[in-house]
């Protein structure tokens, strides 16, 4: 279990992908996220406090309405996988970066300075 959102809202998963993704969905460099499936995912608490923005627009953005924090993206709370912010973890997940997409949108002053495999656009499974 990690605590995330200032302890307000709690979640349990088991197993994460970290991606580094799209700058202009997050208005920074990066949006560094965990991708669990959703079987793997559990709420614990505080599901009244997330609110959506852009649902039925493509990637939505799920905020904790008491503090602003963005908590989750993707096809919040619907989709095959969740993806949680990592900026929202109050403690170390433990889980780190496994690979960077979206790096042909990439700001010309984002220099990649890691060794992680990198993918233009979003990565295909194979």
């Amino acid at each position: 279990m990690a605590a995330f959102g200032s302890k307000l809202i709690r979640l349990s998963f088991k197993r994460a992908t970290v991606i580094a993704t799209l700058r202009k969905h997050s208005g920074t460099a990066v949006c560094t996220q965990a991708r669990v499936w959703r079987e793997q995912f559990r709420l614990l608490q505080g599901e009244e406090l997330i609110k959506v923005y852009g649902k039925g627009e493509g990637a939505v953005k799920a905020f904790c309405s008491n503090c602003g924090s963005s908590l989750f993206g993707g096809d919040w709370p619907d989709g095959p996988q969740v993806s949680i912010r990592m900026g929202a973890f109050d403690d170390d997940p433990v889980i780190r970066p496994q690979f960077h997409t979206f790096v042909a949108d990439r700001a010309p002053w984002d220099s990649i300075t890691d060794d992680l495999p990198q993918y233009p656009e979003r990565r295909t499974q194979k």
